[in-house]
């Protein structure tokens, strides 16, 4: 009787681990999409508006990373979706630089 109750936690161990790592994948599928839709800019050098999107897919991949309790897909999604941000002030840099 005991061993079927320590295997029924551990199933149910096993399945909240499942569906963590379930968050976790999502919120870095996330990161990716939001990471390929800047790709057009660098590669064709033209400005393109894809980006934008990283201002929804990025707090969407946030909250997943949240939910499965990531810190890594946290902060990238994060820095993706400030990203626009970012590279602004780093070509205001290089121009002020150069």
């Amino acid at each position: 009787m005991k061993d079927i109750q320590i295997l029924k936690y551990g199933v149910l161990c096993n399945l909240e681990h499942v569906l963590k790592q379930k968050w976790i994948i999502l919120s870095m599928i996330s990161f990716i999409i939001s990471l390929i839709l800047w790709l057009p800019n660098f590669i064709y050098e033209y400005g393109y508006g894809y980006w934008l999107w990283t201002f929804l897919i990025g707090p969407i991949g946030i909250v997943l990373g949240y939910i499965g309790r990531s810190k890594l897909a946290v902060v990238l999604n994060i820095l993706i979706t400030f990203s626009f941000f970012i590279f602004m002030f780093i070509g205001f840099l290089w121009e002020s630089i150069y």
